[in-house]
């Protein structure tokens, strides 16, 4: 079975949304090191609509010194969506043909490398709740971002989850990697 995995880039007091705006002046090389082990794993990605049309807008012309360019831009990208319609015109991105869960769940049961979630916090919620995430790494920033997008929210369900591996980085960065605790 493939391993199904989400990182999010994640502030002091939880934000996840628009880390552009945060996280630049911590980003630093074992940050983008581990990014980098993480990508050589992963040969299928999954966004939700949000994710794919904001960085369809972007990486495809993205300078190609740039790492992530150099893996988003070929990797195989399933993309969930009920407003879409296909074919998609980025590079090897394909519409979702049944409900997300029901789709994540066919494709770890196929053969391949991992699958990451990428960007796409409601696809990463739904996924992680779903206990279908096999793998959430925070890659926490010392900062506090005040205002954005959460990836926890009041009212969800008890989850209890597991810590694999952390690390902090040079720049302060803590990189936490949790797994699902069995009920």
């Amino acid at each position: 079975m493939r391993k199904l995995t989400a990182g999010l880039f994640h502030s002091v007091d939880g934000v996840v949304s628009d880390p552009f705006l945060w996280q630049f002046d911590s980003f630093d090389d074992e940050l983008g090191n581990g990014m980098t082990e993480m990508m050589q794993r992963v040969d299928t990605v999954v966004l939700g609509r949000v994710s794919y049309q904001e960085w369809a807008g972007y990486w495809p012309t993205a300078p190609v010194d740039q790492d992530f360019a150099g893996f988003i831009n070929p990797v195989l990208k399933y993309v969930a969506s009920r407003s879409l319609s296909g074919p998609l015109e980025w590079e090897n991105s394909h519409l979702m043909d049944a409900p997300l869960e029901e789709f994540v769940a066919g494709l770890k049961e196929s053969d391949g490398g991992d699958i990451a979630v990428c960007g796409s916090i409601s696809v990463t919620r739904q996924l992680l709740f779903a206990g279908l995430l096999d793998s959430l790494t925070l890659m926490t920033h010392p900062v506090v971002a005040g205002s954005g997008r959460r990836l926890f929210e009041p009212g969800d369900p008890l989850t209890r989850l597991v810590l694999h591996d952390e690390y902090r980085t040079g720049s302060g960065n803590v990189i936490s990697t949790y797994g699902l605790l069995a009920p």
